[in-house]
């Protein structure tokens, strides 16, 4: 099956809000193999959304459109697409009694144009609006779908997962079963990633391969579809397994993981603890790992020492040190992880210093970033990251080297 997502309004067109709806619904759709081939945005015009729909029907089978099902004049989604494929508008019963109980408990007046929303396009499936007033609609004409969603955010994806979804997954082969699996991967660019198994891309069939970056991070989700669920699992396993022989060096978890999930789980099964010395990063590693519920048995604390003079007074870094190698020093980093980890009686110490940008710093450039791992008898391991990204990306990537860095040394 091949979808379309338009997306009605004038206020995406002119830069107001982003389109978040649609990256959201294509992502839904990729996890149970329906193909989004088309993302189109259109303002509040009856003639250029009927236009859209034209186009959308010639290389699409199902077509997903987003907001304009509101009570406003300009909110002419629904009334488009009825007048298009023939149909009449009807009131929605349940939608109408649903609208006029939210003015009730709210204490409003209900204006005449509010029972707009509670109208659907006759024949259709209404999906229900648990956080709002507009329902959403799911029919068929001829041989194209059509799935009408509200557009506020908060509205649409509730409304999706909890009944869109199933809509589409009710019409879709019954035979065939979708599974997918994401892998993920730090340290390798998108570009290099794509390099190592181009040929593994080229040939993609089922499964299909479905890439992305983001943040210094790469993933791949594995999409399978077959009559058996076992035997998909099997062609996703198999894919698997090829890939990683390529890139496993850079894996380093499944699905909705993440580097500092990995890290936690680590440090717990050890035994560990940590204790974190932060210039450029600024307390961004502890507050990541604080995220995490439960964390209270491995983080041990840390300090934030942004100048040199914090390094000396809160780290007990030496004068010499800075004033013979400088902040931004594979010395200083050492000295920083090694002193945390004494002060706080931690097994793990953990530094960031460097030049988050966009100004040089000691004839450093931006993105110069010394890592210092200390470990209870061991060797403590300094690393050099030479970085290109805006000054917040910079220190978003420090963070997540450093819990690469982490997971390899409590792995090796």
């Amino acid at each position: 099956m091949k979808a379309e997502i338009i997306a009605v309004g004038s206020e995406l067109l002119l830069g107001q809000i982003v389109n978040t709806n649609a990256k959201y619904i294509s992502k839904c759709l990729a996890e149970i193999g329906v193909n989004v081939f088309h993302q189109t945005v259109v303002g509040d015009n009856a003639g250029r959304l009927k236009e859209s729909i034209v186009i959308a029907e010639k290389r699409a089978d199902l077509i997903i459109f987003t907001g304009g099902l509101g009570p406003t004049k300009d909110d002419l989604t629904k009334e488009t697409i009825a007048a298009h494929i023939g149909k009449k508008l009807v009131t929605d019963l349940e939608a109408m009694e649903s609208i006029e109980q939210y003015f009730q408990r709210t204490k409003r007046v209900m204006t005449e144009n509010n029972k707009k929303q509670a109208l659907v396009i006759e024949d259709a499936k209404v999906l229900p609006n648990e956080n709002g007033m507009a329902p959403g609609m799911f029919l068929k004409n001829g041989q194209h779908f059509y799935m009408l969603l509200p557009g506020p955010p908060h509205e649409m994806e509730p409304m999706f997962i909890n009944y869109g979804r199933n809509a589409i997954l009710e019409i879709l082969d019954e035979h065939q079963k979708i599974e997918s699996r994401v892998l993920r991967f730090f340290g390798i660019g998108e570009s290099q990633l794509e390099t190592e198994i181009i040929d593994i891309l080229d040939r993609q069939t089922n499964p299909t391969i479905a890439p992305l970056a983001s943040e210094g991070e790469v993933t791949l989700r594995i999409t399978a579809k077959h009559q058996s669920s076992s035997e998909a699992w099997r062609l996703i396993q198999q894919t698997e397994e090829e890939i990683l022989r390529r890139v496993g060096d850079y894996f380093y978890g499944y699905d909705d993981t993440s580097l500092m999930q990995e890290l936690i789980t680590l440090l717990n099964k050890n035994n560990q603890t940590i204790a974190c010395a932060e210039s450029l990063t600024a307390g961004l590693f502890q507050a990541n790992i604080g995220n995490f519920s439960g964390v209270s048995s491995i983080l041990k604390g840390g300090v934030v020492c942004y100048t040199n003079d914090a390094k000396m007074k809160l780290v007990n870094v030496k004068k010499e040190t800075l004033s013979q190698f400088g902040a931004v020093s594979k010395e200083c980093a050492a000295e920083l992880a090694e002193n945390i980890m004494s002060i706080l009686d931690s097994t793990i110490g953990i530094s960031f210093t460097g030049v988050a940008g966009p100004d040089s710093l000691e004839g450093n450039p931006a993105g110069t970033v010394w890592i210092g791992i200390a470990q209870k008898n061991k060797t403590t391991k300094t690393y050099l990251l030479e970085l290109a990204s805006s000054r917040n990306s910079n220190r978003l990537r420090t963070v997540k080297y450093g819990c690469h860095y982490l997971i390899n040394e409590l792995t090796s």
